[in-house]
C-alpha cells in the first residue's frame, strides 16, 4: 500500500500496484495530494451539502434568481490578461486521456486539446494514473505509441494543440484514496497530480498550466477552486495567477452566477464555455417536478431552443464585459464513413452550428473527432479575423436575458414532443453508455453521434421524468410506465451478449423506475461497479 503521514493528515492508496502508479504517485507527490484533500474537505462537503438542501427547494416550485452582488457589479474590474499561447482559441478538441487519444488530439491541428478526466473518461485505477503518466510525457514531449493490433505507430508532430485538462466534479469521490480515512476528492486528486508533475516544465516551454473546470453549481463553488489554486500555487512555489481555468458553464443555477463565477476566479480565469449537454441536462434534472418544465425529445433540444439562445448571449455579454473568453459549446454529430452523402449532411449541421456560434460572438468552439477540426476552423476562419471576439463582439442583447428567458423550453409541434422512437432512443443510449462505462469506457459512437455521460444524462433524465408524470408517447398514445421502459431496456440487452449487459440492464431499469427520486448523476451509481474489489472491500468499510 502506498501512504504519506504527517502531523495532519494520512494518506493511503487502496490499489493494485502497477507502473503507471509507481511513476505518479511518488511520495512528494502523495504528501502534495494529501495536503490538498485535508485542507478543502470540509469545505467541499459543505457546498456538496449545500446543493443537496437547494435541490429540495427546487423540488418545491422554486426557480433560480439573479444575485446582483454589489462588488460585482463594480464595473472596473476584469478577468486576468490572457497568456500568448492561448490568445486564438477557436477551435478546441476534447477527448479521454488515453495514449493514443492524447497524441491525436494534440496533433489534430485544433488550437486546444482538452484531456479530459470527466465525462469522457471511465475513473477506474487503471485509466486514471496512466491518463496521468500520458500527460506527463506528453507535456515532456516523449509521449508515442504503437498500437498491437495494427502496428501503426503515434508520436507528436512538429506543432501541437496547447494542452488544457478537465479533472472531474466536486461530487465525484476517488475511492482508491483516503485521506484521515476519508475518501479523497476525485476533482483535487485529477487536479494535483497533473500540475504537480507539469508545472515547471509547462512553465519553461512557455505555457502554464491549464484547466476546465466542470458542473459548478455556484459562485461559492468557484470560490473553491479559486482557493484550491491559490494554495496549490503558494505550495508549490509558483506566482499566483500562474494557473488558468475555463469554467463549464453547464448547470442551469450557474448561469444565473455567471458573473459571480468570474468575480471569483478572475485572478485565474479564462472565461466560460457553453457546455450545452450538461446544461441541458442540469435544467430537467433541477425542475423535473415541475409540470410545466417537461422537456420534449433530446432531438428537439437545440441550440434555437429559447432558454439556450439566452443562455448562449448571456454568457457571451458577460464574458466580454469582463475581457475574457466566451467559448461555445460541443456538436455530438461525427463523421460517417458508411454513407458518402450522409456524411456531407453531417459535416453541413456541424459548419451550420459552428456559424451560428460565430456570428453569435463565441471566441471558439468544440469539436469531438480531429476530421471536424478544419470544417470549424474554415467557420471561423471565414467570420472572425482576429484571435478572438472579445472586443469586438459586445453582444448586448446579453444584457436584456431575463430570469424568466434563462428557463423557457422550446414550443413543440403537437405530436411530436415525446414520441415512442425518442423513448426507445433515449434508453438505448443510456443502456450502451452505461454499459460501455462499467467497462471502462468513457464515451462510445451511437447512431452516428459522441456519446459521453453528459448526452446520456439528458436522456435518463427526461424519461425519468416522463415516467414521473404518466405521459404519454404522442405517435401513439401509450403511457410511459416503468414496465414500458423495463421492456425496452430487457429488449435490447437481449440483442448483446458479454460484456456488462446484464448488469448495465440492471442498473438502468433501477434509475428510470425509482418512483422516489431521480439519482443525481448516472456515474455516481455505476462507480461502485470500476472500483477494485480490494477498494470495494475498504470503501464498505468507511
Amino acid at each position: 500500500m502506498m501512504e504519506y503521514k504527517s502531523e495532519s493528515f494520512h494518506i493511503q492508496v487502496h490499489a493494485p500496484p502497477s507502473d503507471a502508479a509507481n511513476e505518479v504517485l511518488s511520495t512528494d507527490a502523495l504528501r502534495f495530494v494529501g495536503y490538498m484533500c485535508h485542507t478543502f474537505h470540509e469545505r467541499r462537503q459543505n457546498l456538496l451539502g449545500a446543493r443537496k438542501q437547494r435541490a429540495k427547494e427546487f423540488d418545491a416550485g422554486e426557480t433560480p434568481k439573479f444575485l446582483n452582488i454589489p462588488a460585482v457589479q463594480d464595473p472596473n474590474w476584469k478577468c486576468a490578461s490572457i497568456p500568448s499561447d492561448v490568445q486564438d482559441r477557436r477551435v478546441e478538441i476534447t477527448g479521454p486521456v488515453d495514449r493514443k487519444m492524447v497524441i491525436n488530439g494534440l496533433n489534430s491541428g485544433a488550437c486546444v486539446y482538452m484531456a479530459d478526466f470527466e465525462d469522457s473518461t471511465s475513473p477506474t485505477w487503471k485509466n486514471l494514473v496512466e491518463g496521468q503518466l500520458n500527460l506527463r510525457d506528453a507535456v515532456q514531449g516523449s509521449i508515442s505509441y504503437t498500437s498491437s493490433c495494427t502496428g501503426k505507430h503515434y508520436s507528436l508532430g512538429k506543432k501541437t494543440a496547447v494542452l488544457f485538462v478537465r479533472p472531474r466534479g466536486w461530487h465525484l469521490n476517488e475511492a482508491h484514496v483516503t485521506v484521515n480515512g476519508k475518501l479523497a476528492s476525485g476533482s483535487i486528486f485529477d487536479f494535483a497530480l497533473y500540475l504537480f508533475h507539469n508545472a515547471q516544465r509547462l512553465i519553461t516551454k512557455g505555457s502554464r498550466p491549464y484547466y476546465y473546470l466542470p458542473k459548478l453549481e455556484s459562485h461559492l463553488e468557484a470560490r473553491l477552486w479559486n482557493d484550491v489554486f491559490i494554495t496549490a500555487q503558494q505550495y508549490l512555489g509558483l506566482p499566483i495567477g500562474t494557473i488558468r481555468a475555463t469554467v463549464l458553464l453547464e448547470t442551469i443555477t450557474a448561469s444565473y452566477e455567471m458573473e459571480e463565477i468570474l468575480y471569483e476566479l478572475r485572478d485565474h480565469s479564462l472565461g466560460l464555455n457553453c457546455g450545452r449537454w450538461d446544461y441541458l441536462f442540469s435544467y430537467i434534472k433541477k425542475f423535473k417536478l415541475h409540470p410545466d418544465k417537461i422537456a420534449p425529445d433530446r432531438s428537439c433540444l437545440t441550440m434555437e431552443s429559447p432558454l439556450m439562445e439566452a443562455y448562449c448571449k448571456r454568457v457571451i455579454y458577460i464574458c466580454h464585459k469582463r475581457g475574457t473568453f466566451a467559448i461555445g459549446g460541443m456538436s455530438a454529430v461525427i463523421p460517417r464513413k458508411d454513407d458518402a452523402k450522409k456524411n456531407e449532411m453531417n459535416l453541413k449541421c456541424v459548419a451550420n452550428d459552428k456559424e451560428r456560434e460565430v456570428i453569435l460572438g463565441h471566441d471558439g468552439t468544440w469539436v469531438a473527432h480531429p476530421a471536424l477540426v478544419k470544417c470549424a476552423r474554415d467557420i471561423f476562419d471565414k467570420h472572425m479575423f482576429a484571435a478572438n471576439q472579445i472586443e469586438s463582439k459586445p453582444m448586448m442583447e446579453g444584457a436584456k436575458v431575463t430570469e424568466a428567458d434563462l428557463l423557457l423550453l422550446p414550443q413543440v409541434p403537437d405530436g411530436k414532443a415525446i414520441t415512442s422512437k425518442g423513448l426507445k432512443c433515449g434508453v438505448k443510449t443510456v443502456l450502451h453508455y452505461t454499459e460501455a462505462w462499467i467497462r471502462g469506457v468513457g464515451c462510445i459512437p451511437l447512431n452516428h453521434k459522441m456519446e459521453d455521460a453528459a448526452t446520456a444524462e439528458i436522456s435518463r433524465a427526461q424519461i425519468w421524468q416522463w415516467r414521473h408524470h404518466g405521459l404519454v408517447t404522442q405517435d401513439d398514445g401509450v403511457v410511459i410506465t416503468s414496465h414500458r421502459i423495463s421492456s425496452l431496456v430487457d429488449n435490447e440487452v437481449a440483442m448483446h451478449t458479454g460484456g456488462r449487459w446484464k448488469l448495465a440492464g440492471k442498473l438502468v431499469k433501477e434509475m428510470l423506475s425509482q418512483h422516489d427520486r431521480l439519482d443525481d448523476f448516472l456515474t455516481t451509481v455505476c462507480y461502485p461497479y470500476i472500483v477494485t474489489t480490494h477498494c470495494e472491500e475498504r470503501r464498505a468499510r468507511l
